[in-house]
């Protein structure tokens, strides 16, 4: 049976760029599930299945509809153990609660402050106004002043991926050998930027940028395949 995933789109409905639904896309490839994905944008809440508090992602798989991308990732690993684990054995669910915590409060607020105003450029004409209403009011100011000293944020923020690159100097995936939901949790977010986003978040030599593409080409490139804008 194939499960159904309302994911946020852009203009172009080839423009995915949710870090959230990000993570269920990559958690369901990782479980080689079949997925119908449904192209979802923000003004268009009474179109998702019930329960979902007017956000995505969301899927529905038969007769269950499951929302947020952690329950979801419980919801799969359950409900599908037969298929690839998303979370390594022993402590791999824990570590990864973590990760989607500290993803959630501290590395998607802080790539949101460097990126939050080339989204617009990217939005569904009738997204627009939402948009910018909502974060202006979340942020205090006008998304322009958000990002306008995003040079000079840079260094501080790479500063803030060392806990990310400490692993990633030793193993190719922050699940080991092998990607886990720790790995999708946190691409989320890089992802993100890419496709929204001409600044570019890493340096070259850095790591986590050897660990994105590597990220990138997992699955036949399902997340190189959506055009970036960097």
């Amino acid at each position: 049976m194939t499960i159904r995933l309302y994911d946020l789109a852009g203009a172009d409905e080839r423009c995915r760029f949710s870090p959230f639904c990000w993570r269920t896309r990559l958690a369901l490839a990782h479980k080689g599930l079949e997925v119908e994905t449904i192209p979802w944008r923000f003004t268009d809440k009474a179109k998702l299945p019930e329960p979902s508090n007017g956000r995505v992602p969301v899927i529905v798989d038969g007769d269950r509809v499951v929302h947020d991308s952690w329950a979801i990732a419980e919801y799969l690993e359950d409900q599908y153990p037969d298929s690839p684990s998303l979370f390594p054995a022993g402590a791999g669910r824990p570590v990864a609660l973590f990760l989607n915590t500290w993803a959630d409060t501290v590395l998607n607020p802080a790539v949101a402050k460097l990126v939050v105003s080339d989204i617009t450029d990217r939005l569904h004409a009738a997204d627009l106004t939402y948009f910018r209403m909502s974060r202006e009011k979340r942020f205090g100011m006008p998304l322009e002043q958000v990002t306008a000293e995003r040079d000079a944020a840079l260094p501080g923020f790479r500063k803030l991926l060392e806990p990310l690159r400490q692993p990633l100097r030793r193993v190719p995936f922050l699940g080991g050998e092998a990607p886990a939901y720790a790995d999708m949790i946190v691409f989320g977010a890089f992802q993100w930027a890419r496709v929204v986003s001409p600044f570019e978040l890493l340096a070259a030599d850095d790591p986590v940028a050897a660990w994105r593409e590597r990220m990138l080409d997992l699955h036949g490139g399902l997340a190189r395949a959506v055009p970036g804008r960097g």
